[in-house]
């Protein structure tokens, strides 16, 4: 099956076709850094890595790049309000740039807790601020800018595609203008390209632009830093369905009115969770953080198992109740990963085809789950099909699984997915195996006193036995 998304861009599905064969370059706008992230903004990283991981298993090499705003990004999005770093700056005591530096590792840490494929480049917004200034003036050369007292803004009049990409209904935004804060703005639509710190006024952060200080708008930023490496036209653009009206929609309007060529061919957008069935706020305290989650005994493997078995572009639900079924999911796929310890390739299964009634058709479904992930990265329709193969596995005969197939399927789903099923279920060291041993001669021998000590034994060390018709299975306790 051919790759296809959902392309905000046509509003469809549409196939995948990269500008370069075989290469993608892909965006990915990343986390303003002045607070912890909480489980709804890592949801979006965790999509976007099975964007990255299907790519890969089309045979796509991948460049990535993923911002870390620093700077600029305001409280409000009609440019009014304070910076989110100075605002975190006043609240911490420290210095904007401190903030930015704590919450920045605290967020790097993050993805690396999470397994997550790291881009090729994280970029920070306050390391591009000579490409934002020279693609301001670039604007400026082209008549789209104007200058008010607080910055120098883009005419959205002179980009008379602006409401195309979210479908805007501009004469309603000029219908509420005089509700609008800044009435020196020419249209409610228009966005701060730079902002010029306020007179009397000494920001952490600040630049000079024409003999002013002051500090880059938001939307500059991503759209300096992807154009800067990635070029003037890139493959794939991601971000959360809130970026579409406002973040999305100006980087689109400066960077092709920049360049006068598309800036990127296939937008996706991830829609939210909420937690308990409401929106997460700080109201409310449901912004679980990571360590929130392994402070009650979960771990992001089960966090990760939560959010694939839902669509990325629908509505999300986080409760501890799923997040436990999700941890039980994860389970129980881990103990049928660990029967490739238990199992050996014979020449009776090596010679089994998939469609004999006897094997398990283990090398059909790794292709099965591509494609179902192919299909608009489809982890629901993967998960089921993972979970209808693991059933019949861990009912089948130990002597009809086949071991490489097994493997195979395992590696699918670790590269596609990124659970770490490999990585997770080490084999038991040789003195459980001669346990195990003993507890089979003493059932054979119907010493069950032996048999149940040697048992306890086991579950002592985090062993569970199963016992089959054949033989013995073992499986992880927790």
């Amino acid at each position: 099956m051919a790759l296809k998304f959902h392309n905000t861009l046509t509003g469809q599905i549409d196939e995948f076709v990269s500008i370069l064969p075989g290469k993608v370059s892909l965006y990915t706008c990343g986390p303003t850094v002045y607070n912890y992230p909480h489980i709804g903004n890592w949801a979006a990283y965790i999509y976007w890595d099975v964007l990255v991981r299907i790519l890969k298993a089309n045979n796509y090499d991948v460049t990535r790049v993923m911002n870390i705003t620093d700077v600029g990004h305001l409280v409000s999005d009609a440019d009014d309000g304070e910076d989110k770093l100075e605002k975190g700056a006043r609240r911490e005591g420290k210095t904007a740039w401190e903030v930015a530096k704590f919450y920045t590792e605290v967020f790097i840490d993050g993805m690396h807790r999470l397994g997550l494929i790291m881009p090729n480049e994280i970029t920070k917004a306050t390391e591009f601020v000579t490409e934002q200034i020279e693609l301001v003036r670039k604007l400026e050369a082209k008549g789209v800018t104007y200058q008010i007292d607080d910055g120098i803004y883009f005419d959205t009049s002179k980009f008379p595609s602006y409401a195309d990409f979210a479908h805007l209904d501009l004469d309603a935004l000029k219908a509420g203008a005089r509700v609008e804060a800044n009435l020196q703005k020419r249209n409610p639509s228009d966005f701060a390209l730079w902002k010029f710190t306020p007179a009397g006024e000494k920001r952490d952060m600040e630049w000079e632009m024409d003999g002013r200080m002051g500090f880059p708008g938001w939307h500059i930023e991503c759209s300096a830093m992807a154009l800067s490496i990635l070029g003037k036209t890139i493959d794939i653009h991601t971000g959360g369905i809130d970026h579409i009206p406002v973040h999305h929609t100006n980087e689109i309007a400066q960077s092709e009115t920049a360049n006068g060529v598309r800036f990127s061919n296939y937008w996706l957008h991830n829609n939210f969770i909420k937690v308990n069935g409401t929106k997460i706020s700080k109201s409310l305290d449901n912004g679980y953080t990571l360590d929130d989650l392994q402070a009650k005994g979960f771990s992001m493997l089960d966090f990760r198992m939560l959010l694939l078995q839902g669509h990325y572009r629908s509505e999300g639900n986080f409760t501890f109740d799923i997040l436990q079924s999700a941890k039980n999911r994860l389970k129980n796929w881990r103990n049928v990963a660990a029967l490739r310890h238990q199992v050996h390739d014979t020449l009776e299964n090596s010679n089994q085809k998939a469609s004999d009634d006897k094997s398990v058709p283990a090398y059909a479904v790794s292709q099965a789950i591509i494609e179902a992930i192919n299909d608009d990265l489809g982890t629901p329709q993967a998960l089921t099909l993972i979970d209808e193969t693991f059933s019949k596995i861990a009912n089948a005969k130990i002597a009809n699984i086949n071991r490489s197939a097994l493997l195979q399927l395992l590696e699918t789903i670790d590269s596609t997915l990124g659970l770490q099923l490999l990585e997770t279920t080490p084999d038991v060291s040789d003195d459980i195996k001669k346990t195990i041993l003993e507890r089979n001669q003493a059932r054979i021998q119907k010493d069950w006193k032996k048999s149940d000590s040697l048992r306890d034994q086991l579950a002592k060390q985090n062993i569970v036995i199963r016992d089959t018709d054949q033989t013995s299975i073992w499986e992880y306790k927790i």
